[in-house]
């Protein structure tokens, strides 16, 4: 068996980046930026006021200090003339500065008496003033290449007043489940038979990182049929073919020899983890192929563990690997075989703090347990038990 890290290094190493294509601000949440993003503007493009108040000269403002009101500054309607000794100007959040003037002070140290407004307390030079450009200046370089895009950066990039990026392509995934006992959701059920699940937990699964999903439906274990199914996804546009089931060793388990037949060249079979052993990895003409075991809890987890990683590499992510994050344990975690376990955990908070609880659950078509689980927590090979507090890694789950 090949231990966890080096077949993930494979596969990385088996991974390549698409190519680019440019899309609208609207359709690029989860993309990966393939060119730099420079300002089109200045942000603030003017001086504005970050307060509702009164633009004034600050070193006119002191208490009791009364000057003329002479206008209004309001957000896309500013005040046309300059400001003069004696004079201020009503002005409000996100308005331009008027000439002249220098300060805020916000409205509640501010009486008024017709046009005449009093002061309670001075303000000093650019107090409560949004200068030109303090979040970016034209031509500045925002985001670099290798940005996943999320909504903040989105906000970013349309304040820039860039309508449209460019960004790495995503992969094309078709979807396979194989397997005699595998029905639709909504049969009626004969015996002997189960509902299958896996199509559409790994389409929800790798949605957000598709281009599109291409579900190649079932195929019954019998080896024409499989290779025909096999055939239709290296012949079509898919970058990525992914099977469950038939993957290991029984006598209805034919994904492997299939898969030879067809000339994939396969890297590896069999990984040091759990669930999930029977794990097959191959490549031809550039397509990945990944077969995953028939149980759906094991699937799961190779999806999350091995084939998320590659889909993030493709769509040119610069980390592909999900991030983990590191919590106390809630409950003591048994010791470990040889096999790197992804345990099924959930959070919960411990006097304001948050922790990781193993559900203790490993059967891997448990799919309830699977289903209370947010993360995949980390138990090392060979790993004695952990006592309650020890920090573990865990692995978020969508």
């Amino acid at each position: 068996m090949l231990a966890y890290e080096k077949a993930l290094q494979r596969v990385l190493a088996a991974t390549n980046i698409l190519g680019s294509e440019n899309v609208p601000l609207n359709l690029a949440l989860g993309r990966v930026l393939a060119a730099p993003v420079k300002a089109m503007m200045n942000q603030p493009p003017f001086d504005g006021s970050a307060m509702d108040g009164y633009a004034v000269i600050a070193r006119e403002i002191k208490p009791d200090a009364v000057l003329q009101n002479i206008g209004e500054s309001q957000a896309g309607a500013g005040f046309d003339g300059e400001l003069a000794s004696g004079q201020c100007v009503r002005i409000f959040t996100g308005a331009p500065m008027p000439k002249g003037a220098n300060a805020v002070i916000m409205q509640e140290y501010c009486s008024v008496d017709g046009d005449q407004v009093s002061f309670e307390k001075s303000v000093e030079p650019a107090q409560n003033v949004r200068p030109l450009g303090q979040d970016f200046m034209k031509g500045q370089q925002l985001l670099e290449v290798g940005t996943a895009i999320n909504p903040a950066t989105i906000a970013l990039i349309a304040a820039a007043n860039v309508g449209q990026i460019e960004v790495f392509k995503r992969p094309n995934i078709s979807i396979l489940a194989t397997g005699n006992e595998l029905v639709a959701p909504g049969s009626d059920m004969k015996p002997g038979q189960i509902v299958g699940s896996n199509g559409f937990a790994l389409s929800a699964l790798f949605s957000p990182l598709a281009n599109k999903i291409i579900d190649i439906g079932s195929a019954s274990d019998n080896e024409n049929e499989l290779r025909e199914k096999f055939k239709e996804a290296l012949s079509g546009p898919s970058d990525v073919i992914i099977s469950t089931g038939g993957a290991s060793v029984g006598d209805y388990d034919l994904v492997l020899p299939v898969l030879k037949s067809l000339g994939v060249e396969i890297d590896f079979w069999k990984i040091a983890i759990r669930p999930g052993k029977p794990i097959i990895f191959g490549k031809k003409n550039n397509k990945l192929i990944f077969a995953l075991p028939g149980n759906p809890v094991s699937a799961y987890v190779c999806a999350v563990s091995v084939v998320i990683p590659a889909i993030r590499a493709m769509g040119g992510h610069k980390q592909p690997c999900p991030k983990s994050l590191s919590l106390p344990l809630a409950k003591s975690m048994p010791a470990n075989g040889i096999r790197r376990h992804f345990m099924r955990g959930k959070i919960v908070e411990i006097d304001g703090q948050s922790h990781v609880e193993p559900i203790l659950q490993t059967d891997s078509s448990h799919l309830s347990s699977l289903a209370q689980a947010e993360v995949l927590l980390v138990a090392l090979e060979n790993q004695g038990e952990l006592p309650v507090g020890t920090i573990v890694q865990t692995i978020p789950l969508p």
